[in-house]
């Protein structure tokens, strides 16, 4: 039988001769380092294999696979075997030294995924042997296939869900169910516009809210397999999937025939496509921007903001866990409610297509595609 790379993965996760988190340290001593099914232990993991850059730049010609030395394993560490990590629009901006913040260089690439903690320190009472975790935060480097990290700097998940889910679920899924929730007061039949729908915060936010009972009006550019596409979105639960275009017209007036005028706009774009998803808020309405995939600045009618009182709002899933840095509920509670729409089958993860570290060329180069809806996921 042949096994997926994902399953793979599992097997090569979770596969021991021996569970360490069964044995005593007499025990360990006794039987000597936990071996893993790819043979060897895991006290003898001294080197990862990662995506390194030394300056910002290109990703193509900056990013170099590279093998790393792993630094001693302190106290209050844990070593991670990353599973998998996706390619973010925000990886790429750091890489490019465009985005908001910038890790020291030299840095590994990646700020989101999910690994299995393989070994802790003495003083690590939080995580234990085998947990899936992960980052709390971004600039951790998520590109590599281990690391030695804070154990403070992580946060676990449940085994029970799917590996692309776990991979994908600290950024997008999150940014999508804040945005839902701590703008307006949004209720069974209420109705939320998004442009740039088929990105994978875009995806989230359709699936999060259907479950909720809330309309979403989803905006994409015109493409040639816009059928395909618009399908998919609706098989996700999308209410309405229009384009671009059709926003601007007359025709749009029809739309709220069989749903209210929305109460919120999720802007990821910027450009004439938000001023467009302001013109159809109600009055006292919210729009929260997230993105600029356009690179262009967001316009705001006079009017809207005379007649209509609307409301312009920035949001950062960064900024948000940094606030709540100290509230260990806050994030927990987030997670939580993200894996029971998870394991309900409710909220999937993105379309994925799984890659190797060392085809990371290919997959940077599909990453930064126009019109592309498919999130290259490295799979270690």
């Amino acid at each position: 039988m042949k096994l997926s790379r994902v399953a793979r993965v599992l097997l090569r996760g979770h596969y021991v001769y021996r569970s360490p988190g069964l044995l005593s340290c007499s025990d360990r001593v006794r039987y000597g380092p936990v071996v893993l099914k790819n043979n060897f232990s895991v006290s003898a993991v001294k080197h990862s294999t990662a995506l390194y850059y030394r300056n910002h730049g290109d990703p193509s010609q900056v990013i170099q696979l590279k093998s790393l030395d792993l630094p001693h394993l302190s106290s209050e560490c844990v070593l991670v075997k990353m599973l998998a990590a996706p390619i973010n629009p925000s990886d790429v901006n750091m890489i490019q030294g465009t985005y908001a913040i910038l890790p020291d260089l030299p840095a590994v690439g990646g700020n989101e995924g999910v690994g299995q903690v393989m070994e802790v320190g003495n003083k690590v009472k939080i995580l234990k042997v085998g947990d899936w975790v992960i980052p709390r935060d971004a600039g951790l480097g998520t590109w590599r296939t281990a690391a030695v990290l804070k154990a403070d700097d992580l946060v676990t998940l449940p085994k029970d869900i799917p590996l692309l889910s776990a991979a994908t679920l600290g950024v997008n899924p999150c940014t999508a169910l804040r945005m839902l929730s701590d703008f307006e007061e949004l209720k069974p039949g209420d109705t939320v516009i998004q442009n740039a729908a088929n990105s994978g915060v875009g995806q989230a936010v359709i699936q999060i809210a259907a479950a909720k009972g809330i309309n979403t009006i989803n905006v994409i550019r015109d493409r040639p397999e816009l059928q395909q596409l618009s399908d998919r979105l609706r098989a996700l639960g999308a209410t309405h999937v229009i384009t671009e275009e059709s926003l601007r017209r007359p025709e749009m007036k029809a739309l709220f025939k069989s749903c209210p005028r929305p109460k919120l706009a999720l802007n990821g774009v910027g450009g004439k496509s938000a001023t467009e998803l302001l013109r159809q808020l109600q009055s006292g309405g919210s729009m929260v921007t997230y993105g600029g995939m356009a690179k262009q600045p967001v316009t705001v009618p006079v009017s809207a903001l005379i007649f209509k009182d609307v409301k312009i709002r920035g949001f950062w899933v960064t900024q948000w866990k940094r606030d709540n840095r100290h509230d260990e509920d806050a994030l927990r509670n987030m997670l939580d409610e993200l894996c029971i729409l998870i394991r309900a089958g409710k909220l999937s993860a993105p379309a994925c297509t799984e890659v190797n570290l060392q085809d990371f060329q290919n997959a940077l180069e599909n990453a930064m595609k126009p019109y592309v809806s498919i999130k290259q996921v490295f799979v270690m």
